[in-house]
């Protein structure tokens, strides 16, 4: 991968973070642009990246890293700086010790970045909300969800999560309220959805009984957004109380064989956010066949459906930064379009 394509991923993320609420990711991301550009220690973690660096979040990968050295007191001097949600520390303070770390941790940090950023975002919850709401307005019967792309399975719970908008609420109080700026019609909020059993896989799931592994999932929440911070520990809090466990397997495989002896007397809802831009092209087509393929032996005794939040370039070849949460339903397959997004959704135009 040619470093003027890694240099322009990094320039553009960075200004992404900035309109996202986080100036200081913003900022961070930025020096790292400038250090590879002037062949710093930043270029030689990145320069013989073999893949696609925007498709890689590859900058968010080397943010998380920094992240979790502070969250982990890999480093005290960065963690002091980093106090505070970065709220006193200018990036000319910071950087240079970011930097120095970058260098001095190399392997560390090489190891780090290997693995995909996995966040977790519950305020993506909102969005699925309004495909799950969809089916259960024609379906009153138990459901089993198989959620794909877990990582730590924070979003198994999203039942009990409470979401709260300007204009509509759902959901009894929990640790975990998920608000947004919500345009057009709300979802079917006088729906209740009776939640069977619940399952999940991931190719690297995180266990968040252990401290490492729950730090290494905070660490890619940027720093600067406490909001973000505080659903994340209501989520972990909530996950941990009801056991939540996720299967260490590959989505096309595993997908496969839990549609293809899923329950005959329920509904099976088949969810993920943000997933299908990281497996391979093969993978994913092999994902989407298999849940295609359950569709077709669907019943109205036992229909499947398939809610998911997406890059919109994933789910109809369109190259824009939106995200779209959809829904198909069997029998019959139909697709509906529910609404546009972001991917944190801070704001969502409801279809």
């Amino acid at each position: 991968m040619s470093l003027e394509r890694i240099l322009a991923h990094f320039r553009e993320q960075a200004a992404f973070c900035t309109s996202y609420g986080s100036p200081f990711t913003g900022e961070l991301i930025g020096a790292m642009a400038d250090d590879i550009e002037s062949g710093g220690p930043t270029t030689a973690l990145v320069a013989d990246w073999p893949t696609n660096p925007r498709a890689d979040a590859l900058s968010l990968r080397l943010a998380g890293a920094l992240h979790a050295a502070v969250l982990t007191g890999r480093d005290a001097a960065l963690a002091a700086l980093y106090q505070g949600h970065t709220a006193a520390s200018s990036m000319s303070e910071v950087w240079p010790v970011a930097r120095a770390f970058l260098d001095r941790e190399r392997v560390w940090v090489a190891e780090f970045i290997r693995s995909a950023p996995q966040t977790n975002e519950t305020r993506r919850s909102i969005a699925l909300l309004s495909g799950f709401l969809t089916f259960a307005q024609n379906w009153h019967g138990p459901v089993d969800t198989l959620e794909i792309g877990a990582s730590a399975g924070l979003n198994l719970n999203w039942d009990s999560f409470a979401y709260r908008t300007r204009d509509w609420s759902w959901g009894d109080d929990s640790p975990v309220v998920i608000d947004t700026d919500w345009n057009g019609p709300p979802p079917p909020t006088e729906t209740r959805i009776n939640v069977r059993n619940r399952a999940a896989c991931d190719l690297n799931p995180l266990d968040i009984r252990d401290e490492g592994q729950r730090l290494r999932l905070k660490s890619y929440i940027w720093p600067d957004q406490p909001d973000r911070l505080a659903r994340f520990e209501g989520a972990v809090a909530l996950a941990l109380a009801n056991d939540v466990r996720v299967d260490r397997a590959d989505a096309a495989a595993w997908i496969a064989d839990r549609l293809a002896r899923r329950a005959r007397d329920a509904a099976t809802i088949v969810y993920h956010s943000i997933f299908l831009q990281y497996p391979p092209r093969e993978a994913r087509a092999a994902i989407v066949d298999a849940i295609r393929r359950a569709g077709v032996e669907a019943t109205p005794e036992a229909p499947l459906a398939w809610v998911r939040l997406e890059p919109e370039g994933v789910t109809d070849g369109v190259d824009t930064p939106r995200m779209v949460a959809d829904i198909h339903v069997w029998p019959g397959g139909e697709r509906r379009i529910l609404a546009y997004t972001d991917g944190h959704v801070r704001a969502v135009y409801a279809v």
